[in-house]
């Protein structure tokens, strides 16, 4: 299992480095499900699915995404370590 990183900005959103986001959600759109205390961001097959839009932050692709209505009170900003979860198909984000 390889640990990735994630960034949890002040302003509550989530940042994705682009090759993350190209590789685990390439249709730009996913479903965010807290969970005790991780997030779970599950790729969806396209906008017309429903779920947050992955926005482009740079020019180098960067992707985030406004999630602060699902974080726990209290959730600090800063770099979160994440796993892909092969088995539940879904990215898993420390809080």
């Amino acid at each position: 299992m390889t640990t990735l990183q994630v960034e949890l900005t002040s302003r509550g959103y989530l940042q994705l480095p682009a090759d993350l986001a190209g590789r685990y959600f390439p249709h730009d759109v996913l479903v965010a499900l807290a969970r005790g205390r991780e997030l779970w961001l599950l790729p969806t097959r396209g906008a017309a699915a429903g779920g947050l839009l992955l926005k482009q932050r740079n020019l180098h692709g960067d992707r985030s995404v406004l999630i602060w209505e699902l974080l726990p009170a209290g959730t600090p900003p800063g770099p979160r370590p994440a796993f892909w979860d092969e088995r539940s198909g879904a990215l898993r984000v420390a809080l």
